[in-house]
């Protein structure tokens, strides 16, 4: 891995304050803004109460030391975060034939393809090989659901949900960086004061990691595994390494897809999705706003790390809450989350006008649920997509 090239100073300052902060800054909105989508996407794909926590009890305790470590080992500002995106797609997917066992069986292969991109040039390449705007548009299709959720429950409890929408478009308007984190808080206090919780609902809270034994289908393989490495790779990986290119560091990316895709596997077992390169928050640690010397920077993410794991013992009272609050309120959240991240797809998606229509038709048939011999809709989006797209070309030819 390479430093930016920029840095030739020998005697960098040696602050630390100030990119602990931008770390612990990161993590904490990280957590706040995505954990609910997590949670919601266990729930989709069969996952129980103390499941769901054991798989979010896995994710912030790999990111956290992964990031950590990398960070540290290379010293370079290497964010990893779980793939919010993919826990949408589980949440688009709904649950498998066979239940938690089989989407567990396919985060476990997802794991494997992510190694496999990193020791395998080729694969990497073909994946990024699929053209951004139906890929784009396959995660604008995914996203479409949680993200009408938020007027459903305007719709259905408006005393409720009325609050939290208003409270994110005022955190939008005066700190977007807190927007997400600021609905969180709202939405926890409307939940407080109108839902009388089941007594003991918080009793065993602790996380506890839990095993599962993953079982693996063809319609798991196809219909879980392939897309969540798809929307993974091209909507955290490849922007991940985006950031961090954008702000003059060239890190070597195929030991950091071996390290997350054996991290990835490693917390299948307990119940976890996927890691990966975080986009989003890695900005906040690779930017300037970190530290103005780039040699500093990668403290930022070793305390991001550090964080990541004490936030992970509170999961299981963030999945205890959670699974005692009415749903829609949190599928509203979770839609609050992800309104950037479509705005960011269908953009993409519909950038060039060549590629608009089989993108929008991607799109249109992600977002319709279509399931077909027991596969999901965001591969049958991805292959209607392409195939107009080749019968365009074949017409051009």
């Amino acid at each position: 891995m390479t430093a930016p090239a920029a840095q030739t100073d020998s005697s960098p300052p040696r602050g630390w304050l100030q990119p602990a902060t931008a770390g612990l800054l990161a993590a904490i909105v990280g957590f706040a803004s995505s954990f609910a989508v997590v949670l919601q996407g266990f729930s989709a794909v069969g996952a129980s109460h103390a499941e769901a926590a054991s798989g979010l009890l896995a994710l912030c305790i790999v990111n956290g030391l992964l990031g950590a470590w990398l960070s540290w080992s290379k010293r370079l500002p290497i964010s990893i975060a779980w793939s919010t995106p993919g826990a949408a797609l589980l949440v688009a997917s709904g649950m498998p034939e066979g239940g938690f066992p089989v989407a567990v069986g396919a985060f476990l292969v997802t794991a494997l393809l992510i190694v496999a991109a990193g020791l395998f040039r080729p694969l990497a390449r073909a994946v990024e090989a699929i053209p951004m705007p139906l890929a784009a548009a396959m995660l604008g299709g995914v996203l479409l659901e949680l993200c009408l959720a938020p007027l459903r429950a305007v719709g259905a409890m408006p005393q409720l949900a009325l609050p939290v929408v208003i409270a994110w478009a005022l955190g939008w308007r005066f700190a977007r960086l807190y927007a997400v984190p600021i609905a969180v808080v709202v939405a926890a206090a409307m939940i407080v004061i109108s839902t009388p919780l089941p007594q003991g609902a918080f009793s065993g809270a602790w996380p506890q990691p839990v095993l599962v034994v993953p079982e693996f289908t063809t319609a798991g393989l196809i219909g879980i595994a392939l897309p969540l490495f798809l929307v993974t790779m091209a909507s955290q990986n490849l922007p991940g390494l985006a950031v961090l290119r954008a702000n003059g560091y060239y890190p070597l990316v195929g030991p950091i897809f071996v390290a997350t895709g054996i991290g990835s596997a490693v917390i299948s077992a307990f119940g976890g999705h996927s890691v990966n390169l975080a986009a989003i928050t890695a900005a906040l640690c690779a930017s300037p706003e970190a530290h103005p010397n780039p040699h500093r920077r990668w403290i930022a993410t070793v305390v991001a790390g550090g964080t990541y794991i004490v936030l992970g013992l509170f999961a299981g009272v963030a999945a205890a809450f959670i699974a005692a609050a009415p749903p829609l309120l949190i599928q509203a959240v979770a839609g609050l989350a992800l309104l950037g991240s479509l705005g960011g797809a269908l953009a993409a998606a519909l950038n060039a006008e060549a590629t608009r229509l089989p993108a929008v038709l991607t799109f249109v048939t992600t977002a319709s649920g279509l399931s077909l011999f027991g596969i999901g809709a965001a591969f049958w989006g991805l292959i209607a997509g392409g195939a107009l797209m080749a019968l365009e070309s074949t017409k051009r030819a």
